[in-house]
């Protein structure tokens, strides 16, 4: 796919489009995390319940996770260019409805939205910077985007704990959707006049009613894990997300039916048969299963427990944010010499930063911010290792023409595990929290984090047995 851009890769243009394009990813990012400080004043001002706090965080998730596939669908056939400008203007418009939601339901439904425009945006990221970087500086590029990705997060907590102090214009929380207003038509503008534009495939469409039935599956599967505690995980929970395995069983077996009778399937099923891809998707998984859910429930932690006001909750993660861009730099060179190896260590090193934290809190009854950030360096740091080599791993066996859809993969990896893991981490937090204390939820909630890691630790092994990742 992308010829045009392909031709771009020996000019120093590639770079003043990944500055683009990585700049989408980390306003996108941001979002996802820019949320978790403003939460204790969304709830008292919408009157949100905590299964709609939750929602509130993980919605945008799933929005994004059950249609990114599309996305980078869309992206192989339209074009990365024109797939990302509708990206870039939706996840604009959509950030102001979320500033200007009057209820907690109406915010859940915009941040929705939110996600869904977000899932044309993201994926062509990935995408184009396969197609850009084919070659020696390939590492460099991925290395600058794993920076950006783990960037995104330390920004959007200080971001957002800044925001609500402030209270800019008396907007309050809203402010932290509003800021995305003039920073999405600033990427637009220079994605419009810098992004080169890829011809349109010819004879080729959407597989419209497999991305119906992905969307469904992936919706019932993750949904009701936002609600199913406040339902009691009646059996009706059960039974719907059952249903929702199904239905993504049932999905694979259409689109091997679409590929059968010559057409153009959602995913590539070449992909599927890839064996160090799957296997670096599940170890994705986990990965990200832990990672959203480490902030949710340190935030919650620190906010709702310990009482810290949103700034210093969320300048607590800068010493996080420096530790991470400081192992993302020399992950790079590292993963060019010992491979997966370095993504192994990395995840040993967080785990022994989550038992770090876990001891910190266990002996001292209320840590300061100051002895927070301190022990979440550790933490930082091993992330930072993991993160930015990660994605140009696991993709490293993918075709260029398969871009897209790899990418896609890959980005609902991540974002599913994501979703998953405040929901399913989320819930486990609340429910200690109700039934016995703030901090015993908390350790708790860390140990499971710690296992989902020790988790990717066995499949990034089998990944690098697989031979199809250079080691």
């Amino acid at each position: 796919m992308d010829q045009t851009l392909a031709v771009t890769t020996a000019s120093s243009r590639r770079w003043r489009v990944l500055a683009i394009v990585v700049a989408a990813q980390f306003m996108f990012g941001v979002d996802s995390f820019i949320v978790n400080v403003a939460i204790p004043t969304i709830s008292v001002e919408l009157n949100a319940s905590s299964s709609q706090l939750e929602a509130v965080i993980a919605i945008y998730l799933i929005g994004y996770a059950t249609l990114i596939v599309t996305g980078g669908r869309l992206g192989d056939i339209y074009g990365t260019k024109t797939v990302f400008l509708a990206g870039v203007i939706g996840f604009t418009l959509t950030s102001l409805w979320c500033g200007l939601a009057r209820s907690g339901t109406e915010l859940i439904l915009a941040r929705l939205a939110q996600g869904t425009t977000a899932a044309l945006m993201v994926p062509q990221v990935l995408a184009t910077l396969h197609v850009l970087f084919p070659d020696a500086a390939r590492a460099k590029a991925f290395a600058i985007y794993g920076i950006v990705l783990g960037l995104a997060g330390a920004a959007g907590f200080a971001l957002g704990g800044l925001l609500v102090t402030l209270d800019l214009g008396g907007y309050g929380w809203r402010a932290i959707f509003f800021v995305n207003g003039p920073v999405g038509l600033i990427i637009f503008a220079a994605a419009a006049w810098v992004v080169p534009q890829a011809p349109r495939r010819p004879g080729t469409r959407l597989d419209l009613p497999g991305a119906v039935i992905l969307f469904t599956g992936l919706l019932c599967v993750i949904g009701p894990l936002l609600f199913g505690r406040e339902v009691d995980w009646a059996g009706w929970i059960w039974v719907v997300m059952a249903a929702g395995v199904a239905i993504v069983l049932i999905f694979l077996r259409y689109e091997r039916g679409v590929a059968a009778r010559g057409g153009m399937p959602l995913i590539d099923l070449a992909l599927l048969a890839d064996s160090a891809f799957m296997r670096g998707l599940g170890a994705v998984f986990c990965f990200f299963f832990a990672n959203q859910s480490f902030y949710l429930v340190v935030t919650l932690y620190m906010q709702m427990v310990l009482e810290i006001p949103p700034l210093p909750a969320g300048l607590v993660f800068l010493p996080l944010a420096l530790a991470f861009v400081i192992a993302a730099r020399h992950s790079g060179a590292r993963a060019r010499r010992r491979g997966t190896l370095v993504l192994i260590e990395g995840c040993l090193l967080q785990i022994a930063g989550l038992a770090l934290v876990a001891l910190t809190v266990a002996m001292i009854e209320a840590p300061t911010p100051f002895v927070l950030a301190l022990v979440l360096i550790v933490v930082g740091y091993g992330q930072g290792l993991v993160m930015a080599p990660l994605s140009g791993a696991v993709l490293s066996t993918v075709q260029a023409a398969s871009a897209g859809s790899g990418s896609g993969l890959y980005g609902t990896a991540t974002q599913i595990s994501s979703a998953a893991g405040i929901a399913a981490i989320g819930s486990l937090y609340f429910s200690l929290d109700h039934a016995i204390s703030g901090q015993f939820a908390f350790l708790v909630a860390l140990s499971v984090i710690a296992g989902s890691v020790a988790g990717s630790i066995i499949l990034l092994h089998w990944m690098r047995r697989a031979a199809l990742v250079p080691t």
